[in-house]
This record gives structure tokens, sequence and C-alpha cells, in this order.
């Protein structure tokens, strides 16, 4: 810890409602301690933060003393951006209340809130809103970059869906921004990434969900992935809007309706929900069944809530990972000859390969109406993740990820990506690529609201 820290940490507490923690203080390990294993940052101060006024605090306590400033939401970035060396996390974890207005079909969520709070507070009125599909993710690093998940298809991105932020800039202020209100900058957050200040709240539109849904999967050993991922292509062009496939190259779980004899070998997953009618869903399955025969399948009626935690103990804390994303159009003869020749290569039981389907109420949303990283086009979002129980085995499985992804690269939409899977830092030719010409005018917003790029650890946007 600088010295100059060292002297201020008591002026901080003074000004803060919120616990401020030092390496010396209890809970200062619990505190800085990130989801990804990987990532081990010892910031100067953690300043706890359980309120609007906290934020604006502890932002221009960094500004005065010089400190980087890392915003701590769910902790759940593989690349560790929302931790920093010798600087200042701002901890929202305490800003997590979420308040749904059944009526309207609203909620307010705080900018430190889990996806699972969020599901638990809206299914009480059999409501839901677009989000991710681990239920320990942060809300706000996963809406600020897009935010897409099992009802993309019917309800769009996060960001879609977004009503109003309120957001603290680089200058300590606290603003409110949506489409009336500041709209430049409520364009800049949905998709921008933290580039723009620190949310400490969220306004969501709501969608009747569940409480149950249509759950399937189909699992097939790894010598039958080329014609998996024919069929999917040709499953998934027809799909109503009101099923999503997530096509994977994953390990068996460990599942009671997995044989034993299958767990955890290497193969490819299709995992098909249904939000619509149960023969809806069942037609789905029938089709996918007489085209590939799967070695393993499953289908069910299950609770929206149980889905969206679906995949949480997989991915659970303490695991070290790392990963990299990109577009895919369609899963070309090309495209399948890479993904069939790269899956095998893994060596961690836990590293996959998902792809999530973007179109229907995804492709309606103009190109231009938000800073999304992506093309509005339909198509699929990649994702090769390592995810690894020792470090050893992450060194073997980052390099896999790496070799996998520029294999890719020339099959696929180019080096842009979603921005929430850009893990790597200094790779500013990656950015520009996944806003494209939205970049411009990104950076035009970012030089208003953060001149001097204060809010830099992320998919970073240069000021102009």
């Amino acid at each position: 810890m600088t010295q100059l820290a060292d002297s201020g940490i008591g002026d901080l507490r003074q000004t803060m409602g919120g616990p401020v923690l030092g390496p010396d203080d209890p809970g200062y390990d619990d505190a800085r301690r990130l989801w990804n294993a990987a990532i081990d940052g010892h910031p100067a101060v953690i300043a706890r933060c359980q309120s609007a006024a906290d934020v604006c605090r502890a932002v221009l306590f960094a500004r005065d003393h010089g400190l980087e400033i890392a915003v701590r939401g769910g902790a759940h970035n593989p690349g560790g951006s929302s931790t920093v060396e010798n600087g200042l996390m701002i901890d929202l974890s305490l800003l997590n209340e979420v308040t749904v207005d059944p009526v309207a079909k609203r909620a307010r969520v705080g900018g430190g809130a889990l996806l699972g709070q969020v599901d638990a507070a809206a299914q009480e009125y059999g409501l839901a809103t677009p989000a991710g599909m681990i239920s320990h993710t942060g809300v706000g690093g996963l809406t600020l970059g897009g935010g897409m998940g099992w009802l993309t298809r019917k309800h769009g991105l996060s960001i879609d869906n977004l009503v109003s932020v309120a957001i603290v800039t680089a200058d300590g202020q606290l603003r409110r921004a949506s489409a009336d209100e500041n709209p430049e900058l409520f364009w800049a957050v949905r998709g921008g990434g933290g580039n723009f200040g620190v949310v400490t709240e969220f306004e969501f539109q709501l969608h009747e969900a569940g409480p149950m849904i249509q759950f399937g999967l189909a699992f097939w050993d790894l010598d039958r992935g080329a014609d998996v991922l024919r069929m999917a292509r040709e499953v998934i062009a027809k799909l109503p809007d009101e099923i999503n496939v997530v096509v994977g190259a994953v390990n068996a779980p460990p599942a009671p309706f997995v044989p034993a004899e299958y767990h955890f070998r290497p193969g490819y997953a299709l995992i098909v929900t249904g939000f619509g009618s149960a023969e809806e869903h069942a037609q789905v399955m029938d089709e996918i069944r007489s085209a590939v025969p799967p070695l393993v399948e499953f289908a069910s009626p299950m609770p929206y809530l149980a889905l969206q935690q679906l995949l949480d103990e997989a991915n659970a804390w303490g695991f070290h990972a790392y990963d990299k994303g990109f577009y895919l159009d369609d899963f070309t003869e090309d495209a399948i000859q890479v993904i069939t020749e790269q899956v095998p290569l893994k060596q961690s039981p836990g590293s996959v390969l998902l792809f999530y389907r973007l179109d229907g109420a995804y492709s309606k949303v103009p190109e231009d109406a938000t800073a999304f990283s992506g093309s509005r086009a339909p198509g699929f979002a990649g994702f090769i993740i390592a995810v690894c129980p020792t470090p050893e085995l992450l060194e073997q499985d980052r390099a896999w990820v790496r070799s996998f992804w520029d294999a890719l690269v020339p099959v696929s939409r180019g080096i842009g990506s979603y921005v929430n899977a850009i893990s790597d830092a200094g790779v500013d030719d990656r950015v520009r690529a996944s806003y494209g010409t939205k970049y411009d005018r990104l950076a035009a917003i970012k030089a208003t609201y953060d001149p001097d790029n204060i809010f830099h650890r992320n998919a970073n946007i240069k000021p102009a």
C-alpha cells in the first residue's frame, strides 16, 4: 500500500457510511477475493459502499489520492478487472436491494446485486428479465456489457430491457440516465461496459416467465461432434422464439439422470429450454433425437429458478479460469472442422465451449439503438472457457483457449467479440473491432464523462 493511501484511509472512513478496509483489517482478505482463483489482487483500500453517496465519496477519494480504481459487483469477471494492485476497490456488494413493482412490471436493482437475487424477487410475481445463466454473477458487469441468457431469443438482451440507471461518473457526481435524461450516456452504458462510471441502481422491464419451464438435455460422444453441429444448425434455424438452445462441448455432468459410466465423459450437448407449451418443446426434442440419437437424454418441467442455478456448481467460486469470446454466423463446414479438431485437446473436465443463439427479439433491436458490441444479425455468441481446479491445469487450458480462438478467427466474424468475454488487458484492437463504427461515438461520450479514463479496468474505450 502506498504511504499516501495509508495516511488517507482514516479520512475515507470518516466520510463513508459503509466499512472501509485496509490490508491489516479483519475481513480484508475475504473482501478482496474474486470468483476466479487465478486472480490475487491486493487493493490498498476497499470501500464497501452502502449508498450512492458512498460511491461518490470513494471516486473523489481515489482521484484526490491518485489511486487506480476497480469496481467490484459480483466479482465474476474472469479477467479480474474488479480488483486492483495498490489501488482502491469500490465494492458494491452491500448495494444489493431488489424492489419489484408487479403492476408496472419493473424492478429496481442495486448495483451490487447478484442475478439470483433478481430472479428470486421477480419470480415471486411470475416475472423475469433477461439475464445470464449463472445465478452468482453480478447484475452490474453482466448488464453493462449486454447481458445474454435463456430469455434472449424471447425478450432480447439485459440492456434491451433497461429503463434507466443511476450512475456515479468520474467527477464524483450521481446522475440518472434514461431515454429522456442524459440520453447519450444511457446509450453508452447499454453495452459500453464499465467505461462511463459506477452504476448504483438499474431499472429493468420485467416479463412474464415461469414459474415452471420445459427443460431438455441431450448428450453425445466426441466422435458425433460434426453430426451434432450440423443437426443443431438445422434445428435452431427454425425454432420458435419461446424455445432456446445452447450448444456446448462439455463433459457429461455427474447428474442422477446420467448413467455413472458416462459421468465426466467429454462430448457435445444441447440444452433445450422452453417458455411456451410442453408440446412445442417435446417436438423439438423429438426432432433432435430422431436426427442424431443421443448417448444420454433427459427432459422434464423445471422451475425457472432451478434453470437459472443449473450451471452454478460447475462454475463455483475457487476455480482457476480464463476465457475468450467470438461471434459466429453459423455452423459452417469450415467452423465445424475447427471445432471438432480443437475440442478434444482440452485437459480440464470443467473447461467448455458454449454457443448462445442470438436471434428473435435480439435481432429486432436496431443496430444503433444501443452501444452493444455485436451485430444484431442472427448468429451465435461463442465462448471458450478454461475452468480448472489447479493452476497447472489452467496453464494448459489457457493455451488451449488461445490456440482454439486463433483457429476460429478466420471462420468467424473476426477478432471482435462480446466485450464481457474479453479477459486480456491491452487488447485495443479487439475492443475497437468489437464496437466497430460505434467506437468513435463511445470515445466522444467517454471524453465527456471520463476524460482522464479513470474507469479503465474493463474492455477499455479511450477518451476521444
